[in-house]
């Protein structure tokens, strides 16, 4: 399984600017992106509020889902809502999301923003940037076919492909940073404990 997402059309920077003020031009929408000094703006007054009230930065997410027709489950997402439904590999037509994939895209997602947000706090100007995760995933542990197999993935692989001009030193900080402040990349190396209840309801 794979997931790409494409960060597209960074291009040139605008002169006479300091690092922090440094602004990359995105040729897909014709508009200026992000400064630097215009994300530490936007950020400053929440990371004061959470030194001063720890607890109003501790946010519940919630994901919703009801069960469909078909072995499917219909997920509101709160942008739009997805239909999950069993792969391929388990029996599936292909017509509907597998979860997995969407943990995979989840994982993708989460680290371009990452990654996009450190690359410009740090005034790293980036023309453009892939990333991939890849997981392989013994389909056996799920259908049951042998208890030896895990459910679940074996292994994940996350991949960046930058176009910049950026010193070693400036990546190496940068995929640091992405790594520990990306919220699902940590979230599935350092798993959390997960609580399962349930209740019956009539209708």
């Amino acid at each position: 399984m794979q997931r790409i997402s494409r960060f597209n059309g960074f291009s040139s920077q605008k002169p006479g600017v300091n690092k922090s003020s440094l602004q990359i031009f995105d040729t897909y929408s014709g508009e200026w992106l992000m400064t630097a000094d215009e994300l530490r703006s936007l950020q400053a007054p929440l990371k004061a509020q959470y030194r001063e009230r720890p607890d109003s930065a501790l946010v519940t997410l919630r994901a919703e889902g009801r069960v469909g027709e078909n072995v499917t489950c219909k997920i509101e997402t709160g942008k739009a809502c997805v239909e999950a439904g069993l792969h391929p590999a388990t029996g599936g037509d292909g017509s509907s999301a597998c979860s997995a994939d969407m943990l995979l895209e989840a994982l993708v997602g989460c680290a371009g923003v990452t990654l996009n947000a450190v690359a410009t706090a740090l005034g790293i100007p980036l023309r453009d940037a892939t990333i991939r995760a890849e997981g392989d995933l013994d389909f056996r542990g799920t259908l049951g076919v042998s208890k030896d197999v895990p459910v679940g993935f074996k292994q994940m692989r996350l991949n960046f492909d930058l176009d910049t001009d950026a010193t070693e030193e400036q990546l190496a900080t940068l995929i640091r940073l992405t790594e520990r402040y990306c919220v699902v990349y940590q979230t599935l190396s350092q798993p959390a404990e997960i609580s399962v209840l349930h209740r019956v309801i009539s209708q």
